[in-house]
């Protein structure tokens, strides 16, 4: 049941970015690929953003555990400081950033169109990363349903937003992607609120947010956050920025072949996250049990995680290969006779693509919830060189060769994410077994030294 809401509100964040993509789909190929280049700057902040919020989530879980709420709150006060100014920072990163689109050999028209559209979206960081501190915190306490109310609303705002911006509907004005952006930014900022007004009417926060003083600030608390959070945003922007490149490499091949790694990097995506909700299952549960100090008790929980994640991702990737042909129609108008001829390639691509996704589910689910299970433990270093070496010394030379430099193309990308994230998966484990049997055997010797 914890991971159940965890899973719903990652969804959530995914879903926002598939109704996106399926209404600007409506409008055509090139909008549909307009959407996924400048989402490619954004996701790679993104991953930064949230990656380090993840730092917030096991200091405050480890200070449930251990009945600590002055650390807990301490926790979430700092955390909420060094988040806002982050998204601050990603936010004037990426416009200083946008030049180089025109240098990325991308469609000229696929360009024109993102670059009104990356500066709404690029905003939105700001509340979507405040947002994340909130939510970590908010599940470190292992109450996990509130930020799901708080996507879910989000995701109706930004429905009928894009419903009534995109297509000019009711009188209102038609923008095109510009609408979807501006759906993107007022949810986001209506997230926020929402999840900030209901943590503050619960009775189980209310020692942690009553009386915040934000002009005292601790360099230690500070220190410790950001020992652990730019980390963890390192090992998610090793991972999204890989599949980012696989956005700009597929560009190079052609606007179509870049719509088609959009449908499908978004299917996938939504699958992730049912893996990525379960790592943050793991990490709190991981984070109460080291705080407990009761290591055999944490690896079983882990590894109980760990095995139903890799059930739910065989799953996902029997319903790709059986929906393949299907899924991708969702995306664009199949009955615009005067784009057929680019659906259609659109179409039969992201079809062989989603064949490729299939596999790589289970990898990447995997790897994400051994990683989350690390950071419940508060590992975060060699983790990060782990996901370095898995994605670009081994996934992106495979990607960039197979894809651009064979007949493969765009299948050939997707074999190279596929061969990153199962090494991903394979040494976390490796590391995940090897601390906690360490743990555990220290734990047993302090125990025989005491009797």
């Amino acid at each position: 049941m914890l991971s159940f809401p965890v899973i719903l509100g990652m969804l959530g964040h995914t879903f926002v970015q598939f109704a996106d993509n399926i209404m600007v789909g409506q409008l055509g190929t090139a909008e549909l690929a307009a959407v996924s280049l400048g989402n490619s700057f954004v996701f790679i902040a993104m991953s930064l953003g949230i990656g380090f919020s993840t730092a917030i989530t096991p200091l405050v879980a480890e200070a449930d555990g251990a009945n600590n709420t002055a650390d807990g709150k301490s926790a979430l006060k700092h955390g909420l400081v060094l988040c806002t100014i982050m998204g601050l920072g990603l936010f004037g990163v990426i416009l200083l950033a946008k030049p180089l689109m025109y240098m990325m050999k991308q469609p000229v028209e696929v360009v024109e169109l993102a670059m009104p559209y990356l500066d709404l979206v690029a905003f939105s960081l700001v509340p979507m990363i405040i947002f994340q501190a909130l939510k970590q915190f908010s599940e470190g306490l292992s109450q996990t349903t509130y930020p799901m109310y708080a996507t879910v609303i989000a995701n109706v705002v930004n429905i009928v937003l894009n419903y009534l911006l995109i297509f000019g509907n009711f009188g209102f004005p038609k923008m095109g992607i510009v609408g979807a952006a501006i759906g993107t930014l007022i949810s986001r900022v209506v997230m926020v609120i929402f999840l900030w007004v209901l943590i503050k009417r619960k009775e189980k926060f209310k020692e942690y947010v009553t009386g915040i003083n934000f002009r005292k600030i601790e360099k230690k608390v500070m220190k410790k956050i950001i020992d652990l959070g730019f980390p963890s945003a390192l090992q998610m922007f090793f991972e999204v920025a890989i599949f980012t490149a696989a956005v700009w490499i597929s560009g190079v091949l052609g606007k179509n072949a870049q719509a088609a790694n959009q449908i499908a990097l978004n299917l996938s995506s939504m699958t992730f996250m049912v893996g990525m909700g379960l790592g943050v299952a793991a990490m709190i549960r991981v984070g109460n049990q080291k705080g407990l100090g009761s290591f055999k008790e944490l690896r079983r929980i882990a590894q109980s995680i760990f095995l139903l994640t890799f059930l739910l991702e065989v799953v996902f990737a029997i319903s790709f290969i059986l929906l393949k042909d299907w899924l991708p129609t969702i995306y664009l108008d199949v009955g615009d006779m005067a784009n057929i001829q680019d659906n259609t390639e659109v179409i039969k691509l992201a079809a062989q693509l989603l064949f490729v996704a299939a596999f790589f589910q289970i990898s990447d689910g995997v790897q994400v919830v051994v990683l989350g299970a690390l950071r419940g433990l508060q590992d975060v270093k060699v983790p990060t060189m782990i996901t370095f070496v898995a994605y670009w010394l081994i996934g992106f030379p495979i990607s960039l060769y197979l894809g651009v430099y064979t007949h493969l193309g765009s299948i050939g990308i997707w074999i190279g994410l596929l061969v990153g994230l199962t090494a991903s998966a394979i040494m976390l484990y490796i590391r995940f077994n090897y601390l906690t049997r360490k743990l555990i055997q220290t734990k047993d010797i302090l125990v025989q030294n005491k009797a």
